[in-house]
């Protein structure tokens, strides 16, 4: 039994649907969550800026002497995986256990994959699909504008600039008869009621966040590093504004975490 917590970062509050799905699979376990508020988004940063900021995120949580770190960033996860791979504690990254959930989701074989600029251009999702099932076809389109809407709250189902993005985005994705959509950004699916709606019912979606959860869930059980006891305790870091971050924080966890916010100097680690 491990009683340390687990360490969650995102570029800002996308990762959160990662704390909940943890706390719904493992109430017990302590959580450490950083988002990046002051640089959000990674998506549109160069590779060599996106491996800085995802090395001083983990950096962070290490001197929380955190168990486990999850990388609830598509991006970091996609373009920073060599900084990741250094990192002394057991971690999950979103795109494998993503891309494992959506090869076996499909009955058609073409799964499209929606993430950021810098996650589409790695090809990241594309060759951990076809590492499950080289026989998949995969239709990857960068949906930019989808972390800036949702962190500015344009995320009810039928808030029309969000809706004309999404169809704008979307739309041709649909046309290639996909019946998977991988939301390779851990913002999308506060908004999966706008792309559920938009894509059609027929076509199943992948959650990056809930894949990783479950994923890190799995981990922990099997290296014996689960938490003894009922604790729960969660704390939540930032870069930037606390109450804006508090704010946003619950459309994506349900409940305030107002009493839980630090904002820190993420550029000292």
């Amino acid at each position: 039994m491990d009683n340390r917590a687990i360490g969650v970062f995102d570029s800002g509050l996308g990762g959160l649907t990662v704390v909940r799905k943890l706390r719904e699979l493992l109430e017990d376990e302590n959580i450490i969550y950083f988002g990046d508020t002051g640089r959000v988004p990674y998506g549109t940063k160069g590779t060599d800026t996106i491996c800085r900021y995802t090395g001083q995120d983990e950096a962070f949580l290490l001197s929380k002497d955190v168990k486990m770190i999850i990388v609830a960033c598509g991006t970091a996860s996609s373009v920073a995986k060599s900084v990741t791979e250094k990192l002394s504690v057991p971690n999950v990254s979103v795109v494998q256990p993503t891309a494992k959930a959506a090869a076996a989701a499909t009955r058609n074989g073409k799964i499209g994959v929606i993430g950021t600029e810098a996650t589409v251009k790695s090809g990241s999702f594309k060759k951990a699909l076809l590492s499950e099932n080289k026989d998949l076809e995969i239709f990857s389109t960068a949906c930019s504008l989808f972390v800036p809407l949702v962190e500015a709250g344009w995320v009810k189902d039928d808030d029309e600039v969000t809706v004309k993005a999404a169809e704008r985005y979307l739309l041709p994705l649909k046309q290639k008869g996909i019946d998977t959509l991988i939301l390779g950004c851990t913002h999308f699916p506060i908004i999966s009621g706008i792309i559920q709606r938009v894509m059609g019912d027929e076509v199943t979606l992948i959650s990056s966040g809930e894949e990783a959860a479950k994923a890190a869930a799995e981990l922990l059980e099997q290296r014996g590093m689960l938490c003894e006891g009922n604790l729960g305790k969660e704390e939540y870091f930032v870069s930037d504004d606390i109450p804006s971050f508090a704010k946003t924080a619950e459309i994506f966890l349900g409940r305030s975490i107002n009493d839980s916010v630090e904002k820190i100097n993420i550029e000292e680690y």
